[in-house]
């Protein structure tokens, strides 16, 4: 049965307990255990360090220890009984253990060590306590010890101050709060400023003597010397080194040591030397040899010497090496130091270079006690003590014992014949010679001998043969006893000189105070003595004499023989009728006092009137005890009569010189001490009446003598501290006038640090439980008296400014703290009684209404983080629950006199205000406490936050229709309070935004105020680390809960909803922030609170800040391109304008014309930084547009050639295409801004799928990545974890006009092909139906998903979200196609490459070669065949004719590709390559054989080649190619070429399908756009032979251009694959991209897909593009006929091609129809006979341009073309409402100038709002084009693009709506 416990109260856990059995309590040892009840060897109780869980434990894993318990019951609290000390030991080990581990942690190893060995030293000491063997001494010695190291480690940590009193800490409820304050100062003044020791010790020890010719034993004297004075001041410290220079007796060391004492802070300076003297013990002579003689002389050796300033740069131990300098001339021996130290040491040689003398040398600071504790090892073993020369006791050399030879004797009387010691000097004395066996021990034989040569006696000539010689010494008497003043000797003896009384008494003031004090016993019985011989004759006098002795001790050099003086009276004086004549005396002088014009004696006869009232006490004592008490009465009339005299000479005042006012302060600086003495005869209240007159009759006038004034406060301030006002009795008698000097100084401020100190004492005498009447009494009088200017002294030194001085500001605070603590201790004492009579004495509600705000000021002032240092926790505790009850107290009186008509907001709003500071203390939020703190708090004061928000929310309530004055001034402040996490709090506080909301609906319909204040506080404070999650989801219950029933609940809801969205992102902004490195979760984080408050808020100036964080966040990442991005989003915000603008961030004031000039400058200094030129370029020209405008033509030109600088880097700087990758986010652990969604990303330089991936890893460690591409499902969307999904996805350029423009260089094309990307592809192979194990390629289905995003990349950011995806499936059919089509476009690429010479070998067109020729022989594109033009598959899919036919045509297509690039290869192969072409050859016979192809006849006709820098060079040797019947006339260079009516397919472009395949294969790839067409010869040995052609096969020479750089090495690992077959290759080579079916269309996307990428398969981009007629064309009016009148489909006209000339300016003629004048070889050069027309389908590309060259040369030039628009000709065969083509394509020639005849289309880049007048090109960057010729379109802008294909439906049907900008201007930002 359980039982509830009596005594098993409290215990420590011994053993760990695991808690396994049913309500088992868990337990660690050293817990401590609060037991409640017992049963059967078991105990159910509770751990201290968690009290809500209890349990069952066995009662032997505890060692009970004894308590007491307070509230027994079911609240009951156990007090341990053991030493405080313990208990404080216990606790704070166990808050230190936990930080202990945390130093390790944090790498802090220096502090980690140090805290280690305090903690072990604290538990050594505990040990010694909990024994109880120590002594009383020893014990408080222990805990002085043990209390400085836990203050140690306690300041280390950062905890708190604790105060103590006796070493052990005190509750601050069982003290005033004036002596808690004390304790505090003072225990923070010791730590911070360190207490200068005023007495220094100099620790010497000797080590050894390092010098190469010892030999002898050495003796060694150290002392030190005062170089300014030229005389030692201290003992000599003598010890002796044997023959190797090492100190005797090596096994007792501290017979090495000495301690050099009693030195003082004075004596610390550069001219006191430390002295070595050094003496050798042997022969006479250094050099002597060494004979019999065994006499041992002592002989000067060395000097050494060290300033002891040398010593104060640190107390080290380490040894010192002193140089020695040898003594070379015995005479200057006495004075070796004296020039050592005057640097006149060239006389003296230095023992050696390596010799001098180690010694160790400390310098010890503090009482000698002191340095006896602290070092104790090194007086435990007797070190020798050296002491200073002066007054005090001396030790005297001990004598050296030893024979010694006399040969001489001087001597000297110490007393002379009058009594008198002998005179201090110096004195020469005759040295008497002696016999060898001359005794001395009998004095009578020289004593009668002259002992000084100025004194000579006449019976001494036997002697005076040896005067020659003297012996000089110097003498100085320190003696309590020996006086060497006759005057003095003569006073000591009066009694033998009657008559000289008088005369002694008049020279005792001359007499050295010195001498007085040494024999002050004898001379106060003197005086004393004389006084009862004759008091009539000698009263006055003596009374004189002992003022004089009296004053004498008040002098700082004789201070300390007070107490002699105080034994003397005690227990010596035997004056019983001296106080008769004292008082007679003392009246007679204060008589004087307002008459006498000089009042210097006087002066002196009040400072001593301390000593002589306790001369006339005793006396009078001795008197009553020897007369039984008589004449008493007599007495205190005398006393009385006395105290009236002084009342009245303290009640006059000054009108002179101030002589009457020096004398007043003079008295009153020494009254106080009086008390006391009159206390040992009167009552204490008759006491207290007399001071309190005495006081009471002191002028009343403040503004006469400012040093009288402050002589009084001094006064009173003594009064206070004396044992009189300790009495409750005497203290109510003085409290009046006390507090009437106090109220009079502080209302003038002045004196206001001693009116601190004698406040803080009245306080500390009043404890806060005293209940007594007494003190009550008192409190009323000081509440009335000086509360009211206590607050007002408060706010004064408060609004001061501190002083610029550390010891001035130091003093400025204590005063400050001082009066705050007397304060509070005032209004701790008051009660309920004493707060209502305060409210009762204001007259008027004015009054009343000054007095609160003054105390809600003060309380404001009081809860400042700067009133108490940091650790001042307990100060700042109690302060604040005593501010916290007068609140309580007060508020009634603002609800009782300040609501409804009396309302005043002034007085409201600052009651509010106080309490939310005081919530938002730091030193309240609990929650920040170590558990043991926190449980401390809470016992002892609660929750104090709470109860402040409960008086808030009551307060609020009373308001009523007032509410609205602080709607929405509280808001912050209230959103501020409930974002601290303390869930009572926060349900008493949100509720009141409801009201707000509820209150502003009524006022205004809505409240739009309220969310304004909301959001913009939201910011400023979560960003300072306020919030949670928790209070997010309370925030959002609550408030919904709570305007269920009301009207305007949709507003309100929708107000709430954002709200909470806005406090998601916040909390997810600081999250990321906490990080150390920027990552993309910081900046992805930015940008959704960006664009949150952009589009949601509409907060401009929260926009603006938020741009520049996300600015300085890429900036710091090196993310140059999208720091240029984020900028601009400011930059779009202003205009050219010269509207002022406000100081904002960074930005000074300044126009709004000059900040967007310098944006523009940071833009592009960005975009050069991230190599996005194109967009630099169009903001160069914006600003030189504004600089031309104001003639500002040095900075237009410098912008100019910075935009000229800009051009060269695109064309002379490589940059890398990165590669995209598409990241999902799923599952509930993903912030808010990520969870659930889908991004693209813009991946790093160099960065790969594999290294993304493991950054997205880095990033969020806790993720799980995906291994498959497939959407998740819901169940992955709700879990509790956090899943990533990643993947490499395709960029799909937007605008192909650039791509697809001929002559346009790679590395332009390039920032096309990789800038403004809205839309990604992802290809997913897949089998569809019975998979052919055969064929796979029958049923091989590709799943295409397009990913739209809301931003297009790059931007802002390097990722944006998924807005859309479209996914589609392609046929096996499509697939075979779009294969076909990318590998052709590859072998273009990789032959134009190699023929243009851009290849540094021909490695990747031998691998490609191989691969699709070897692949064709063994298997290939014979399974297209195989699955596709079979009977079945034809029947069975009617409608895929026209696709069947496509592939018919690309498979042709590639056997002329790789005829004419085996020709190519031909001519660079190196010639160990040879049997490889050899074969390839003989291989690509087989392949067309397999294929069907044996010669391409006539019938057939070819679809043409296309290169992107000209037709391909032949060999010269080719046999000339037949005519066509129209060969008569000039052949266009670029005729399109025919294929047979059932041929409804364009072969002309192709799509980059290919390019993106082969650049898995050989990491290469480029596009091309001419065709070349060649019948080969029937020899398979070598294609350089000639070669036959149908008349109807064209072939052409190439022309050159640029073309894109090859990549490195790297990108070439999978070549290998080329030489699968298609089922054999990797999914991810074979089938990257498909085209579209719905949008089919031949892209010339040259190089897309070459560029690193982890999938660069998924290149080509899928988009339909108007088509555009073919630009080659010389004879456009013609052509155009031509197809129009042959009745089939009409390809659109070609407009002529302009001539290359050599300046662009010039105008253009039409070229010579003569082909050898293009070809850059000689030779003849016959044109190839183009076809009349060319078929084309609906939405294919129509530019195949006709390849001529000449066929005996095989090289053709083709020139540049100029790109015009042309109607949509082509287009209206089909839909005559079909929209214009675009711009067509043109290359050039490498033979040709390097010149652009075409307008390349300017970079764009940035975003345009709105519609901007085209920017002219640069004069000498014009293009020239035909007169009838319209100048090429430029490129779309991305956003212009963008809308202009989404009306066209060609982009996108069903956009998603974008964010609408902001307004322009909202603010001057």
């Amino acid at each position: 049965m359980w039982i509830p416990t009596e005594h098993e109260k409290y215990g420590v856990v011994i053993a760990s307990f695991r808690g396994t059995v049913p309500y088992g309590l868990s337990l660690e040892i050293g817990d401590t255990v609060q037991i409640l009840e017992k049963c059967d060897g078991w105990y159910r109780g509770f751990a201290l360090k968690n009290p809500n869980i209890k349990g069952i434990f066995p009662s032997s894993y505890v060692h009970l220890k004894n308590a007491c318990v307070k509230n027994k019951g079911q609240f009951e609290m156990v007090i341990p009984t053991e030493d405080s000390v313990i208990t404080e030991m216990t606790s704070t080990l166990r808050d230190w253990g936990t930080m202990w581990k945390q130093l390790y942690v944090r790498n802090e190893g220096d502090l980690f060590h140090r805290l280690w060995h305090i903690m072990n030293e604290i538990l050594d000491l505990r040990r010694q306590v909990l024994v109880g063997h120590l002594t009383h001494d020893r014990m408080k010695d222990v805990k002085r010890h043990i209390t400085a190291r836990l203050d140690w480690g306690n300041e280390q940590l950062g905890l708190d101050l604790v105060p103590r009193k006796e070493y052990a800490m005190v509750d601050p409820e069982d003290i005033s709060i004036t002596e808690l304050y004390r304790l505090m100062e003072h225990r923070h003044r010791k730590k911070d400023t360190p207490v200068q020791a005023s007495s220094h010790h100099l620790f010497v020890q000797m080590k050894s003597l390092m010098c190469s010719n010892l030999g002898e034993e050495l003796e060694v004297i150290f002392s030190l010397f005062d170089s300014k004075e030229n005389r030692p001041i201290s003992e000599r410290f003598f010890l002796r080194l044997n023959r190797n220079g090492l100190p005797k007796a090596p096994d007792k060391p501290e017979r090495h040591c000495s301690l050099f004492v009693d030195l003082g802070s004075s004596e610390l300076r550069r001219d006191i030397y430390i002295t070595v003297h050094i003496i050798r013990i042997g022969r006479m002579g250094a050099g002597e040899k060494k004979n019999a003689c065994s006499v041992q002389y002592r002989r000067p050796f060395g000097c050494a010497v060290l300033s002891i300033a040398d010593l104060l740069t640190g107390e080290t131990k380490d040894d010192l090496i002193l140089k020695v300098y040898m003594c070379n001339t015995e005479s200057e021996w006495y004075q070796i130091h004296e020039n050592i130290i005057k640097k006149l040491n060239a006389r003296y040689n230095l023992t050696g270079s390596n010799a001098g003398l180690a010694v160790s040398l400390q310098l010890l600071h503090g009482d000698i006690e002191q340095i006896r504790r602290e070092y104790s090892s090194v007086f435990s073993h007797g070190v020798s003590i050296t002491r200073k020369l002066g007054f005090s006791n001396i030790i005297m050399p001990a004598k050296e014992k030893g024979e010694k030879k006399l040969f001489g004797f001087s001597f000297v009387p110490l007393m002379q014949e009058d009594g008198r010691t002998l005179p201090d000097g110096t004195h020469e004395l005759i040295v008497h010679k002696c016999e060898e066996n001359t005794n001395l021990q009998d004095t009578t034989r020289y004593l009668k001998l002259p002992f000084s040569k100025g004194i000579l006696l006449g019976n001494s000539n036997q002697t005076m043969k040896a005067t020659k010689e003297s012996f000089w010494i110097t003498s100085f008497l320190c003696s309590t006893k020996l006086t060497q003043n006759g005057d003095m000797l003569d006073l000591l003896k009066w009694r033998t000189h009657p008559d000289k009384i008088t005369g002694c008494l008049s020279k005792l003031k001359e007499i050295d105070g010195s001498e007085i004090v040494k024999f002050l016993q004898d001379t106060l019985d003197t005086l004393f003595g004389i006084l009862d011989e004759n008091s009539q004759k000698y009263g006055s006098k003596v009374f004189d004499s002992l003022v004089h002795i009296i004053n004498l001790l008040q002098d700082s050099k004789f201070h300390h023989f007070k107490p002699v003086m105080d034994t003397y009276i005690e227990s010596h004086f035997a004056g019983a009728l001296a106080y008769r004549d004292l008082i007679k005396v003392l009246k007679w002088y204060v008589d004087r006092i307002t008459e006498a014009e000089r009042q210097e004696h006087i002066q002196e006869v009040l400072k001593a009137q301390e000593y002589i009232f306790k001369y006339i006490v005793q006396s009078r004592r001795l008197f009553s005890l020897a007369t039984g008490g008589q004449n008493e009465e007599e007495f205190r009339c005398c006393i009385q009569e006395l105290l009236m005299s002084v009342r009245f000479f303290l009640s006059q005042e000054s009108k002179g010189s101030g002589a009457l006012s020096q004398s007043q302060a003079v008295f009153l600086s020494s009254f106080p001490a009086v008390y006391s003495e009159l206390l040992k005869l009167f009552d204490v209240r008759e006491v207290a009446n007399l001071v309190q007159d005495t006081l009471g009759s002191l002028p009343t006038i403040v503004h006469v003598d400012d040093s009288l004034q402050a002589v009084k406060l001094q006064c009173i301030g003594k009064t206070v501290e004396s044992q009189l006002y300790t009495n409750p009795d005497s203290r109510y008698i003085l409290l009046p006038v006390v507090l009437h000097h106090l109220h009079m100084h502080l209302q003038e401020q002045k004196d206001l640090i001693v009116c601190a100190r004698i406040l803080s004492n009245v306080f500390c005498l009043i404890k806060k439980n005293s209940s007594e009447k007494s003190v009550l009494e008192e409190i009323d009088v000081i509440v009335a008296s000086l509360l009211d200017i206590l607050l007002r002294t408060i706010l004064e030194i408060t609004s001061r400014p501190q002083p610029s001085g550390s010891s001035m500001r130091l003093q400025f605070q204590d005063v400050t703290g001082e009066f705050v603590a007397c304060l509070l201790s005032l209004l701790r004492q008051m009660t309920d009684r004493h707060y209502q009579q305060l409210l009762d004495s204001f007259n008027t509600k004015e009054e009343l209404r000054d007095f609160l705000l003054q105390i809600f000021t003060v309380f404001r002032i009081l809860i400042r983080p700067e009133m108490f240092p940091k650790d001042w926790t307990v100060m700042r505790l109690v302060a604040n629950n005593v501010i916290i009850t007068t609140v309580l107290y007060l508020s009634d009186a603002l609800r009782k006199n300040f609501l409804n008509e009396n309302f005043d907001y002034k007085i409201w709003d600052s009651y509010f205000y106080l309490a939310v500071i005081f919530i938002n203390q730091l030193c309240l939020q609990l929650e920040m406490f170590t558990p043991s703190k926190k449980k401390k708090v809470l016992e002892k004061y609660g929750d104090m936050r709470v109860t402040m928000g409960c008086e808030i929310f009551s307060m609020w309530q009373n308001l009523g229709e007032h509410k609205l004055h602080f709607i929405p001034a509280l808001i912050g402040p209230f959103l501020e309070v409930t974002l601290i996490p303390q869930p009572d709090l926060r349900n008493v506080m949100i509720p009141i935004f409801h009201d707000m909301m509820d209150w502003e609906q009524r006022r205004s319909g809505n409240f739009k105020q309220v969310e304004a204040k909301l959001i913009d506080k939201l910011d400023s404070l979560m960003s300072e680390g306020k919030g949670d999650e928790t209070y997010r989801e309370l925030f959002n219950s609550i408030l919904l809960k709570k305007i269920e029933r009301e009207t305007w609940r949709e507003s309100g809801v929708s107000l709430i909803a954002t709200v909470t969205r806005l406090m998601e992102r916040l909390l997810d902004y600081r999250d990321c922030m906490k990080m150390g490195e920027v990552d993309g979760k910081k900046i992805g984080c930015t940008v959704s609170l960006l664009n949150f408050y952009k589009t949601e808020l509409n907060k401009e100036e929260m926009y603006i800040r938020y741009i520049h964080k996300l600015y300085d966040l890429h900036l710091k990442a090196q993310n140059f391109t999208e720091a240029a991005y984020t900028l601009l989003l400011y930059d779009e915000l202003l205009e050219w304008s010269d509207r002022p603008l406000r100081e904002f961030l960074t930005y000074p004031m300044q126009t709004e014309w000059q900040r967007k000039e310098h944006l523009h400058l940071a833009i592009i200094q960005n975009f050069d930084r991230g190599k996005c030129w194109e967009n630099g370029i169009i903001l160069c020209r914006k600003i030189a547009e504004q600089y031309e405008s104001y003639y500002d033509y040095r900075n237009l030109s410098k912008m100019r050639m910075m935009e000229a600088s800009l051009y060269d880097k695109i064309m002379d700087q490589q940059r890398l295409e990165p590669e995209f990758f598409r990241v999902g986010f799923y599952g509930k652990k993903f912030p808010f801004f990520l969870r659930n969604k889908e991004f693209v990303c813009r991946g790093h330089d160099y960065e790969r799928l594999e290294a993304f991936q493991q950054r997205m890893l880095n990033e969020f460690p806790h993720a799980i990545a995906m291994q498959h591409a497939n959407q998740p499902d819901e169940t992955i969307f709700q879990a509790e974890a956090q899943y990533l999904q990643i993947y490499a996805v395709t960029p799909i350029p937007e605008s192909q006009e650039v791509l697809q423009r001929e002559g346009v260089p790679d590395n332009i094309k390039s920032f096309y092909k990789v800038n403004h990307i809205w839309k990604f592809r992802y290809d997913r192979p897949f089998h569809k139906g019975t998979k052919d194990k055969e064929n796979e390629f029958k049923s091989l289905w590709v799943e295409r998903t397009s990913l739209y995003l809301v931003q297009s990349l790059p931007g802002i950011s390097r990722w944006f979200e998924v807005e859309k995806r479209e996914v589609v499936e392609m046929s096996p059919l499509e697939n075979a196609i779009e294969v076909l089509e990318n590998k052709n476009q590859q072998l273009k690429t990789l032959i134009s490459q190699c023929q243009t010479r851009q290849m540094q070998n021909i490695n990747p067109l031998t691998m490609c070669l191989n691969g699709v020729i070897d692949a064709a022989v063994n298997g290939g594109v014979s399974r297209y065949q195989e699955a596709f033009f079979v009977k079945e598959y034809i029947l069975s899919h009617p409608e895929d004719g026209e696709k069947i036919a496509r592939l018919r045509e690309l498979m042709l297509e590639q056997a002329q590709i790789l005829e004419f690039g085996l020709a190519v290869h031909e001519k660079f192969v190196p010639q160990d390559m040879r049997p490889l072409h050899k074969k390839l050859v003989d291989q690509f016979f087989v392949m067309k054989s397999s294929l069907g192809i044996q010669e391409f006849s006539a019938c057939i006709q070819a679809s043409p080649v296309h290169f992107p820098n000209g037709s391909p060079r032949v060999c010269r040797n080719s046999a000339p190619a037949s005519m066509s019947p129209d060969g008569t006339r000039v052949i266009p260079r670029r005729s399109p070429l025919s294929y047979p009516a059932v041929n409804r397919y364009s072969s002309s472009s192709l799509s980059s399908q290919a390019s993106a395949e082969v650049s898995n294969i050989t990491g290469q790839s480029e596009s091309s756009d001419e065709v070349f067409n060649m019948q080969p010869s029937p020899s398979t040995s070598s294609l350089s032979s000639t070669h036959s052609a149908s008349p109807n096969v064209t072939s052409s020479a190439p022309s050159s251009a640029r073309a894109s750089p090859l990549l490195s090495d790297k990108h070439k690992h999978s070549r290998e694959n080329s030489c699968l077959s298609p089922r054999e290759r990797p999914c991810s080579a074979i089938y990257p991209t498909p085209v579209e079916p719905s949008q089919r269309l031949l892209f010339n996307h040259i190089g897309d897909g070459a560029l690193p990428r982890s999938d660069p398969n998924l290149s080509a981009p899928e988009k339909a593009v108007n088509p555009t007629p073919s630009s080659w064309s010389l004879d456009s009016g013609k052509e155009a006929k031509n197809m129009s009148d042959s009745g089939k489909l009409i390809s659109p006209p070609v407009p002529p091609r302009p001539t290359q000339t050599a300046s662009p300016a010039r105008p253009t003629t039409p070229v010579s129809p003569s082909p050898a004048g293009r070809s850059p070889l000689k030779g003849s050069v016959q044109s190839f006979t183009p076809s009349p027309v060319e078929y084309h389908s609906p939405g294919l590309s129509s530019n195949s341009p006709v390849l001529s060259g000449s066929y005996s040369s095989g090289i053709s030039s083709l020139s540049r073309c100029s790109t015009s628009e042309t109607s949509g000709f082509e287009n209206q065969v089909n839909d005559p409402s079909a929209p214009g083509p675009g711009p067509g394509p043109c290359y050039s020639g490498p033979e040709e100038p390097v010149r652009k005849e075409s307008k390349t289309p300017p970079p764009y880049s940035v975003y345009e709002r709105t519609l901007r007048r085209p920017v002219p090109l640069p004069h000498s960057l014009s293009i020239p084009v035909p007169p009838t010729a319209e100048p090429p379109a430029l490129p779309p802008k991305p956003l212009a693009a963008r809308s202009s294909h989404l009306e066209n439906g060609t982009r996108r049907t069903d956009p998603a709506p974008r964010p609408r900008p902001l307004p322009r201007k909202v603010s001057q930002l």
